[in-house]
């Protein structure tokens, strides 16, 4: 998957995610945010656009070692933030997944009235 793919695909998603506000904070920095928390941001690491989510700290790693285009998260904690890159071992289905995942994680933790979706079941069906 090419950098503009990668960043199309996930943006694509984050828009499709209820209470999702998408918006820029920097130059070269898109940012999606549910409920005034950032579950995802989009950059370029010298010259490759990436993509940035959180991630639950065992999967994270796990992700890292099974995914050469998966590294842990640029300028973010890297135990809760991964960086998706440019590759051929990432697919759009992987993508989507793991911004629905970042999202869900960021959602859990709001306060319940403050959750637009139910975090346990949003996105499994």
């Amino acid at each position: 998957m090419d950098g503009k793919a990668l960043q199309d695909t996930a943006l694509q998603r984050a828009e499709e995610l209820p209470a999702t506000t998408l918006y820029s904070f920097e130059p070269g920095w898109e940012a999606a945010r549910v409920a005034g928390k950032w579950f995802m941001l989009l950059t370029e690491v010298p010259g490759r656009p990436v993509v940035i989510v959180k991630s639950r700290p065992g999967d994270a790693q796990a992700l890292c070692e099974a995914y050469t285009d998966i590294t842990p998260g640029y300028h973010m904690n890297k135990r809760h933030w991964i960086t998706l890159a440019p590759g051929d071992s990432l697919d759009k289905k992987l993508v989507r997944e793991l911004v629905t995942e970042s999202y869900r994680l960021v959602v859990a933790n709001l306060p319940k009235a403050r959750r637009p979706v139910d975090p346990a079941r949003f996105g499994t069906g």
